[in-house]
């Protein structure tokens, strides 16, 4: 009987450390179990190192993520779409972003807040973007003595 018992608390030990480490999972990833979002648009010329799911950032905490990339074939720009979380409100004078987390990090979406009384309402574009700046670019212009 004793060997039954042990069996059990075994079993249990083992189920509750699995739903605590998806539980930790779940958190760690941003997960949130669908939290109310709104969209917003904008158009950019390089969205190097940027994918469906990469994080949208406003002052370095995560507020969304990009839901949708097309390449816009009259204009040549990728034109995204970001989910943001109901509640922030974004300046309608802010700008976007592609920011990298440093030489060697991965590259996110960054929103730089502005000075308007005015928000941006759901389904708004940016307009002020900066794509991504690629480092292999910037060494190269380097090394080879260009200015611009």
């Amino acid at each position: 009987m004793s060997e039954n018992n042990t069996e059990v608390l075994t079993g249990a030990a083992v189920l509750a450390a699995a739903v605590a480490f998806v539980v930790y999972a779940g958190q760690v990833s941003g997960f949130s179990g669908g939290a109310p979002t709104y969209p917003l648009e904008a158009s950019f010329r390089s969205l190097e190192g940027v994918s469906v799911g990469t994080d949208v950032r406003l002052a370095g905490v995560r507020v969304g993520s990009v839901t949708d990339v097309v390449l816009n074939p009259e204009t040549y720009r990728a034109d995204t779409t970001v989910s943001v979380q109901r509640g922030v409100e974004i300046p309608d004078d802010s700008a976007i972003i592609i920011s990298s987390e440093g030489l060697l990090g991965g590259n996110f979406v960054e929103i730089v807040p502005g000075g308007s009384p005015f928000f941006y309402e759901e389904g708004d574009t940016i307009e002020d973007t900066q794509g991504a700046v690629s480092l292999i670019s910037l060494l190269l212009k380097f090394v080879s003595g260009q200015t611009e």
